[in-house]
């Protein structure tokens, strides 16, 4: 019974990792220490809360609530699962996330090795694996679990291993402060979309529990709990593995693309074989994420439909929109992301976060609702920031509010939200 527990949290945990583990993830923490150079570990910790710590409680808070994202947005208000459901799985889907796999898969494993190749091609052969693989999706976690993220671990932990061992060059001295550098490991986490997808993927990790026979309510959440940190121990490793590398790199050009970066390090870090590893590596990395996402995006509109839309129709419809939003490359697509993100970001966070620190101790709705109004509010302003709506003047002003600058805006905002909320039920009372 144990050995089976055993198989089975290492099932779900490495389907889990890999799941979260996409383009972004093995993209973004090289950079990251090539700009924050001598300040990486502060870089790291920040980086480490957006793409690690919050995902996990992303993870819980559903686990709390119940099975899926519904359960959780229903804590607050009945519509709140359907509307901001909605919204994370466009961002997470056929948007953002899934064109950004098969854009990096064919920029970093197929470009490298094809230089005349072209992307519509690579792209077809994505999404053609990708469809077959997640069209039954009772097999995803399964499939992800035990075949593919062996693989990619297996070879990443190489690839972090010498190059930690044998660094290129010294560390980097910063050009940022350490708040700087802190803000900048904190907002490129949102580039993963871990959070986001954290609210999404646990419904599939706890549907993969229940049909390994974990149907009651405890041994149900320990299971998807225990595998969740075996998840999160991985991409601790592995995220700071990449950030460090970055740093003893040696490249000083900021101008470098993330796919460019990536290579640079792989070939100083391995030679010729490095290429071969990273390809692997993105290969492996971007088709689980994409699997894991499309299954996600069919089961969740399938019941936001009540099945007027079939899931096998909607995986159909979400690869084709994906395949053709794949083409634009990388940068494009990140620098795209990045407002929408900066928007939904704070309202997810304020939710998680809130619901697992006091789920179990406040029952009413209120304080939630009115942290979540709160964040919703510097949310909206610093989308308007970002797409340059505001002048100096204004800009200048809203930076008084507590690490506003630093795109940090709603923390403060959201706790008094919560405390006005508690208030107001107890004056009721």
């Amino acid at each position: 019974m144990r050995n089976k527990k055993f198989t089975n949290v290492l099932t779900l945990g490495f389907a889990l990792f890999a799941m979260f583990f996409g383009a972004g993830n093995l993209l973004l923490p090289p950079l990251i220490g090539v700009e924050v150079g001598s300040n990486y570990f502060v870089a790291m910790l920040a980086f480490g809360l957006t793409g690690i710590l919050l995902p996990f409680t992303g993870i819980l808070s559903v686990v709390f609530s119940g099975d899926d994202f519904n359960d959780l947005g229903h804590r607050i208000n009945k519509h709140l699962a359907a509307i901001l459901g909605t919204i994370i799985m466009v961002c997470i889907g056929p948007l953002i996330a899934i064109p950004r796999t098969a854009a990096t898969t064919f920029e970093v494993g197929l470009k490298p090795f094809f230089p005349e190749m072209d992307p519509l091609w690579g792209s077809l052969v994505f999404f053609s694996v990708t469809l077959i693989l997640a069209i039954r999706p009772s097999k995803v976690v399964d499939v992800i679990g035990n075949y593919l993220t062996p693989v990619l671990l297996v070879l990443l932990s190489l690839l972090i291993v010498i190059g930690i061992v044998h660094p290129t060059a010294d560390f980097i001295p910063s050009k940022l402060t350490m708040m700087e550098s802190f803000s900048k490991g904190f907002v490129e986490g949102y580039q993963t979309l871990d959070v986001l997808a954290s609210v999404i993927f646990a419904g599939i990790i706890i549907a993969a529990a229940r049909d390994k026979g974990y149907t009651d309510t405890n041994s149900k959440s320990q299971i998807v709990i225990v595998s969740g940190f075996l998840s999160t121990t991985c991409l601790l490793f592995v995220y700071g593995g990449l950030i460090y590398l970055g740093a003893t790199s040696g490249v000083t050009n900021p101008a470098i693309s993330r796919a460019e970066l990536l290579i640079e390090i792989s070939r100083n870090t391995l030679g010729h074989y490095g290429l071969i590893a990273i390809a692997l590596c993105m290969g492996f990395a971007c088709l689980t994420t994409a699997i894991a996402l499309t299954s996600a995006v069919g089961t969740f509109f399938g019941r936001l439909t009540n099945g007027k839309l079939s899931y096998t129709v909607l995986v159909v419809l979400c690869t084709l929109i994906s395949f053709g939003l794949s083409i634009k490359g990388v940068d494009e697509i990140i620098n795209f992301a990045y407002p929408p993100l900066a928007f939904v970001y704070p309202i997810t966070i304020t939710l998680v976060i809130y619901i697992v620190l006091f789920g179990k101790i406040v029952k009413s709705k209120t304080p939630y609702v009115f942290a979540l109004i709160a964040s919703t509010i510097i949310a909206v302003l610093g989308l308007l920031k970002l797409l340059g709506m505001f002048d100096d003047a204004t800009v200048t002003s809203l930076n008084k509010i507590p690490f506003f600058a630093y795109d940090l805006g709603w923390v403060v905002p959201s706790i008094i939200g919560f405390v006005i909320g508690l208030l107001m039920d107890k004056l009721k009372k």
